[in-house]
């Protein structure tokens, strides 16, 4: 049963309790309110104004679990009030572990101040939960996948596009790399497990993934440096720093060229150019 009073009140609740800066939004000259306003909420949850006030005011249709989960990472709710959030909606909250999705509100708040920077969470899978809008420009949109192809490692296999941004020489490292990456999580999480999946999906796909899996290799890491192959500003050698959540499941990678460097006047007119690009 949905707890309609309850609801409204946390929402109402927790939109005060954000600041514009807590969610890289600009605090502007003329703003009275403590706290979101309610358009900025709803943008932050990918709805209407309309629909999220109507939750405000105890009204409108019950909220779905996508919904819920939607509200509840735009509005930086931690585990603990998303489940809350749930379960005044009337839904049973999803299970946590290795295949939640919900991003924790330290972690988006880093990535809402790097807007400058090319960075992106990501699960232990390889799928791209959120992106910078400089990430994106360089990478194109990557959260737009569905399905096993959310999944970079299995993209890698099966989408001859995905090799086309990374230099040619690098390929066959980053192919063990892939594969070495998959074998630790399968065995990590076990038979059942989405992991296990992919590498069945891949085994029946993929004769080059077969062949690499055979050979049994763990714990190849990837190199300090990225190269990436931009189809617009050319070759891009970019750091790549890795910060882990805290409960283990999400990971925010930070691109970075060295000052002074040609990848780092590259990185500066992608920047410039990137609105203006569509992959």
């Amino acid at each position: 049963m949905i707890d309609r009073a309850g609801l409204a009140e946390f929402l109402r609740r927790r939109r005060a309790a954000l600041q514009p800066e807590d969610v890289g939004l600009p605090r502007g000259q003329r703003r009275r309110t403590s706290g979101l306003r309610r358009e900025e909420a709803a943008a932050l949850c990918h709805m209407s104004t309309d629909y999220y006030a109507r939750l405000e005011r105890e009204r409108g249709p019950h909220p779905s679990e996508q919904m819920i989960a939607s509200i509840a990472q735009g509005l930086h709710l931690t585990l603990d009030e998303r489940d809350h959030l749930f379960r005044l909606a009337g839904h049973t909250p999803p299970t946590r572990g290795a295949h939640s999705e919900h991003i924790s509100p330290g972690l988006l708040r880093i990535l809402d101040r790097l807007q400058d920077t090319p960075a992106e969470i990501v699960t232990e899978l390889g799928e791209t939960l959120r992106q910078t809008p400089l990430a994106v420009a360089l990478t194109g949109d990557l959260t737009r996948y569905t399905g096993p192809a959310r999944s970079l490692g299995y993209r890698w296999f099966t989408d001859p596009a995905t090799r086309q941004l990374y230099a040619p020489a690098d390929h066959p490292f980053l192919t063990r790399m892939f594969v070495s990456g998959l074998r630790s999580v399968a065995t990590l999480r076990g038979p059942g497990s989405r992991a296990a999946q992919y590498v069945d999906l891949l085994t029946a796909q993929s004769e080059e993934f077969r062949h690499v899996w055979n050979q049994h290799e763990v714990g190849i890491r990837p190199g300090e440096v990225k190269r990436y192959v931009h189809p617009d500003v050319g070759m891009l050698e970019l750091n790549c720093q890795t910060l882990l959540d805290p409960s283990g499941q999400h990971l925010l990678l930070v691109y970075t060229a060295v000052p002074g460097s040609e990848s780092y006047d590259r990185l500066e007119l992608l920047s410039v150019i990137g609105g203006q690009l569509h992959h």
